[in-house]
């Protein structure tokens, strides 16, 4: 990320070339690396027990945000921010990094459904607040279920899911991937993890903080502080215990996910904000990542 962050400011990596590194770290890397990994895992090796865990806590978390700075667009954004972890481009580099496959295993678990449990709850949440403005301002409001349906689709029909879900299927076939196969997605899924850490590094470079500082500090606490507290008591509770409430935990803590200032793009709200908190998460979870790391280390 330092090497990244270097990168940007010199210009040696300009930002009209992020959108198309970003697209081979999404559209090619990625998903080598998650059919792959998933193409090894049967059924009955998940363990379905942290989702079960991690949601209610995030989605809790959410709506607390929510109510407690008042229903709007821009307080539907920036709970969603605090709440929306960067599972794909921190995550997955991290956990197999530090726990090797049985972590990644638990974390693509989280993966294959995070976006779809909370885009599809942030959209609806989102279109119902963009149509109470609409009533109060004697406008048409957009059809909710219309809303709900393009946000699941959109969730499922993407570059994350569906080489999780294509994995998990070959798996069951009992087959094993060929060498020819197998060599060139281990290639390609080894790039992921330094070209995604890169990015995140230039994409910080040309972060702008001034002026969002205090709303974006509340936003950190939330994201890197609060949910990975709320996501380890939930686990407790459940008595998940060992690598997966470690791997949770820690999914909890990492920063923001991309996708959050995708939605402050389309609803016209907090973007500035949504940038500034994006950039500010990442710098502090390298301290309160490092922090529920070791402390995971000594409970487990």
């Amino acid at each position: 990320m330092a090497i990244g962050f270097l990168a940007g400011r010199l210009q040696w990596i300009r930002d009209a070339s992020v959108k198309d590194l970003s697209n081979l770290v999404f559209l090619v890397l990625i998903p080598a690396l998650l059919f792959r990994t998933m193409s090894a895992v049967r059924f009955e090796e998940l363990d379905l027990r942290p989702v079960l865990a991690y949601f209610p806590a995030a989605l809790l978390l959410l709506a607390a945000s929510i109510a407690w700075r008042g229903f709007n667009r821009t307080s539907v954004v920036m709970a969603m921010a605090g709440v929306f972890s960067n599972m794909v481009m921190i995550g997955i580099t991290l956990v197999e990094l530090a726990y090797g496959k049985a972590g990644l295993v638990t974390l693509l678990t989280l993966v294959s459904v995070h976006a779809l449990i909370l885009l599809t709850t942030g959209s609806i949440v989102l279109e119902l607040a963009v149509a109470r403005e609409a009533r109060a301002g004697g406008e048409r409001a957009p059809h909710l279920w219309q809303t709900a349906f393009s946000a699941i689709k959109g969730a499922l029909i993407h570059p994350i899911p569906l080489p999780i879900i294509s994995g998990l299927l070959f798996s069951q076939t009992g087959l094993t991937l060929p060498t020819v196969i197998d060599k060139p997605l281990l290639l390609l899924g080894n790039a992921f993890g330094p070209l995604s850490l890169v990015l995140m590094g230039v994409t910080l470079a040309s972060t702008p903080l001034r002026g969002h500082l205090r709303d974006a500090l509340w936003i950190t606490v939330s994201k890197n502080l609060v949910l990975p507290v709320m996501v380890g008591l939930s686990a407790w509770a459940m008595g998940i215990t060992g690598l997966p409430l470690t791997v949770i935990v820690v999914a909890g803590a990492l920063p923001i996910g991309a996708n959050v200032f995708l939605f402050a793009q389309r609803y016209d709200a907090a973007q500035e904000l949504t940038t500034a908190s994006m950039g500010m998460t990442t710098l502090v979870s390298l301290f309160t990542l490092s922090f529920f790391m070791l402390a995971m280390s000594w409970i487990n």
